[in-house]
């Protein structure tokens, strides 16, 4: 879609897609449900952005490996994966997969996909380089990677390699929803996959993006959503005391963190960065979001490989190292250096609410140590972050999403990634990853994962906060919905209404 304005875009999609779930629509006129929800994709083409994370989660796209509830790693598109002397491997589809217009899912047409998006999307190339990709046969391929991985399985359930379809009239997926109407970032009306197993059992879904989360929570108590996902915990009281209303929690695979700008003054000292990490109290932001744990690690502490690297809260330390680095408290109770004042930008984005629930009180613990915390929203958090028009950027990520550690440190922490918000170049830091990349064995790629983690606490581009808790508000329509694991996958093949 690159190079139409948004509305042309819309327009596009929607007179090309239609065709393609012809059959599919008019069981979209028998059920239906509505979903709202903070995010929703803002392209259909998986090269783009996150959109591969996006349309996963939507019920519309696959990757050829996935995750389960219980954390495996498991096949999708996909019904082998072995490995070759010459460090390529072979790949056996399923023989039973077709896309939504009911062209089968074949070795060149997935060939065709791993190429283009790692060709085109550097969020794709973050663990193993560019794949190519050659057919061996209708159900076999040949995969070869830019940089040696002993876990391929793994890498091909990451999400940015979505199996994408392109044809005349917009990409197609394979997932158990298909695309009826489009509006990017705004709302996409799903239909069944005729072609998905058990298509005749699902709804179609009115999925709507509401950025605000106390908009979701009030929407969900009006009627307006059978289903709303990721309120914010101070809504929860109201929620549950509807009877109409099933509010159900459950921890997820996400972490929230703080990114530090290290391009320039102040955080460019690392003084000023460690002092930062010690003044924050975790314990304070679970209470704020009424869930959750506190975290020192990158990861979940139910992954083998989470590490407990970073110093505990410790504002008396704190205060000694902005000693140290020249910034002192002066009469008005605020630190300066040279008579600049030590003031700081703290943003967040309104798609997590959580975060923005945490501002204040970040924002307060930090101005207890004299510095001033300007706190800022902005809608578009990806494009902030990589302009680095910030100072302290909150983040919610899940941090392995395909179950292995080299993904999102690989994304966001080596020099050259798409995602190094922080701007960090930690040569120590780059040699761990570039171990952990050939590591095969699961306890070698744990002790780099934590090692990985301890150079991270010393260097502090981020600061891990908390593993959360999400909520999810449901009508009794879709009383057997069940979340699980994160966002990675809200809308699924087992979506159904009760009777």
């Amino acid at each position: 879609m690159k190079g139409l304005s948004r509305r042309r875009a819309l327009l596009v999609v929607i007179g090309s897609l239609l065709p393609l779930v012809g059959g599919a629509a008019v069981h979209a006129q028998e059920t239906r449900v509505t979903v709202g929800q903070t995010f929703i994709a803002e392209s259909l083409d998986p090269t783009e952005g996150s959109a591969g994370w996006a349309l996963t989660s939507h019920g519309v796209a696959e990757t050829l490996f996935t995750v389960d509830r219980h954390g495996e790693i498991v096949p999708r598109l996909a019904e082998s994966i072995e490995p070759r002397d010459d460090g390529s491997w072979v790949l056996t589809l399923r023989a039973d997969r077709r896309f939504s217009d009911g062209t089968p899912v074949t070795a060149a047409e997935v060939a065709a996909a791993l190429t283009r998006v790692t060709d085109l999307n550097p969020a794709a190339r973050a663990s193993a380089g560019r794949l190519h990709a050659t057919a061996l046969s209708d159900h076999e391929l040949l995969i070869t990677s830019e940089r040696p991985t002993p876990v391929m399985a793994s890498v091909l359930a990451e999400w940015p390699l979505a199996i994408a379809r392109l044809t005349e009239r917009g990409p197609v997926f394979t997932g158990p929803f298909a695309v009826a109407e489009f509006e990017p970032g705004i709302r996409l009306l799903l239909v069944p996959n005729p072609y998905f197993p058990d298509a005749v059992r699902r709804p179609a879904v009115d999925l709507r993006r509401i950025a605000d989360g106390q908009a979701l929570a009030l929407g969900l108590k009006a009627g307006e959503f059978d289903l709303a996902f990721n309120l914010p915990s101070e809504a929860l009281g109201l929620l549950r005391a509807d009877p109409a209303l099933i509010v159900k929690s459950f921890p997820v695979g996400y972490q929230y963190m703080m990114w530090l700008n290290t391009r320039g003054e102040p955080l460019a000292d690392v003084r000023v960065r460690r002092a930062l990490a010690l003044a924050i109290d975790r314990d304070e932001l679970v209470k704020a979001i009424r869930a959750g744990r506190p975290s020192r690690s990158a990861y979940a502490d139910y992954f083998a490989f989470a590490g407990e690297a970073s110093p505990p809260h410790d504002p008396a330390a704190a205060a000694r190292l902005l000693d140290e680095a020249g910034w002192r408290v002066g009469p008005d109770g605020r630190r300066a250096r040279d008579g600049a004042p030590l003031t700081l930008s703290l943003w967040a984005y309104p798609q997590r609410p959580d975060l923005v629930t945490m501002q204040p009180v970040l924002k307060a613990q930090l101005a207890a140590l004299g510095i001033a915390v300007e706190t800022r929203l902005t809608e578009e958090p990806t494009s902030t972050a990589r302009a680095a028009a910030f100072d302290l950027m909150l983040w919610a990520q899940h941090t392995a999403p395909a179950g292995d550690p080299a993904f999102f440190l690989r994304l966001f922490l080596s020099p050259d990634a798409a995602n190094n918000f922080a701007g960090i170049d930690e040569p120590r830091l780059s040699k761990v990853l570039d171990r952990l990349g050939e590591a095969g064995e699961p306890a070698a790629r744990v002790a780099l994962a934590k090692e990985a983690q301890a150079v991270i606490a010393e260097t502090v581009p981020v600061v891990f906060l908390v593993t959360p808790e999400w909520h999810v508000g449901l009508s009794r329509r879709l009383a057997g919905y069940e979340p699980w694991g994160s966002d990675y996958y809200v809308i699924r093949e087992d979506l159904t209404v009760t009777r």
